[in-house]
């Protein structure tokens, strides 16, 4: 918590926000003579939207939880394109792609041997990343996740030559996205934002970061859900998911994200609502070494009054509940015998587990799981 301890904060060099932004990508990229476009089919109806001017290639065939074989296979397209500007049109799972396809199609690294940090060696083709969810807040940072199915685990890269040129926050362009939907990438925004404050890594830089996203996820996420043609609703979850983005590079996630990876990979959830689901068991896990943060986490969601009684755990599962969000686990299609082998998978997690500011085993893990169950 020292303000003497060093960070580096890395952020698009140009940020556009607003009902129609999106239109502004063509204009600034108007020399650009070949684009590729990575999307999902949903995400590539927004193309036209850009006003893109060179020649237009789109790879639209990526899934919720991209894997190698997704990745080799939008790599593959890049070289044909031979583009020199990549975007990326959707939410983390597109933004994460693009980001690695950026900055891979043209050299002779291969995933394997970017994965971990700092290893990408460079980057000559610019990047837009054009959001169209409020969740992972992957337009704002260096990272990417790729899902290795051999394994069942995300392969992490991080990198400064994974930034954007060009990071777009346009609210018309998350107007179609189911309230379920909103939410748990509403919550997986706030999440990010939580377990960056709350972390053993915590610096009071990002903390400020993190107190605006958790303010405008409860003053704004109720209303996304209920209509998701609110602009002022959307645009304000899309800054909250943009400044969770910014505090996972210099102080990263934690436990919440840990257990919610095995979700993912194992039990094919979406990422935001893996998250969610998860979110109020770890609030509630580290709130004995988190108190006073967390009290601030309880009065930015409106929760004061819900946890008089000292039940946490309750009062934030019904804050994700109340949003649609369905929070059972075996709701989900997850089974008893899975639990040890998520928790085992979980708590092998080091490079986020270690954040935690509570020590968590992997019997607490299990714990979490069960009630989760």
């Amino acid at each position: 918590m020292s303000q003497s301890r060093i960070i580096t904060l890395h952020q698009p060099k140009r940020l556009e926000i607003g009902a129609g932004a999106s239109g502004r990508v063509g204009a600034w990229a108007e020399d650009a003579q070949r684009i590729f476009v990575l999307a999902t089919p949903h995400t590539s109806g927004f193309v036209d939207r850009l006003g893109l001017k060179g020649q237009v290639s789109v790879f639209d065939a990526i899934p919720g939880e991209p894997d190698i074989p997704t990745f080799e296979a939008a790599l593959a397209a890049a070289r044909e394109a031979r583009p020199d500007l990549v975007v990326g049109l959707g939410g983390g799972s597109v933004l994460d792609v693009a980001k690695l396809v950026a900055a891979l199609w043209d050299g002779e690294q291969t995933l394997r041997d970017v994965a971990g940090p700092n290893r990408v060696a460079g980057r000559r083709t610019r990047l837009a990343q054009v959001a169209t969810t409020a969740g992972t807040g992957s337009e704002a940072g260096i990272r990417s996740l790729i899902t290795d199915p051999g394994v069942g685990a995300k392969i992490a890269v991080e990198s400064p030559h994974l930034i954007a040129d060009i990071a777009v926050l346009d609210p018309e362009l998350t107007y179609s996205v189911p309230s379920a939907v909103t939410a748990a990438t509403g919550i997986d925004a706030m999440a990010h934002c939580v377990e960056a404050f709350t972390n053993l890594n915590a610096h009071p830089v990002i903390d400020g970061f993190a107190r605006m996203g958790i303010d405008l996820v409860g003053r704004y996420l109720a209303r996304a859900v209920a209509d998701g043609s609110d602009t002022e609703a959307r645009e304000g979850m899309m800054l909250a998911s943009f400044y969770g983005g910014i505090c996972l590079g210099p102080v990263n996630t934690a436990a919440g994200h840990a257990l919610a990876y095995p979700l993912g990979t194992l039990l094919h959830l979406p990422h935001g609502l893996a998250n969610a689901i998860i979110f109020p068991h770890v609030l509630a896990y580290n709130q004995p070494v988190a108190a006073e943060k967390t009290a601030e986490v309880v009065r930015a969601l409106g929760l004061v009054e819900q946890t008089r009684d000292g039940d946490l755990l309750k009062a934030a599962h019904g804050f994700c509940a109340r949003l649609g969000v369905e929070m059972s686990l075996g709701a989900h299609g997850a089974t008893q015998d899975q639990l040890s082998r998520f928790a085992h998978d979980a708590h092998g997690i080091r490079r986020l587990m270690n954040n935690n500011p509570r020590e968590m085993t992997e019997g607490d893990v299990l714990a979490i799981y069960k009630a989760a169950f």
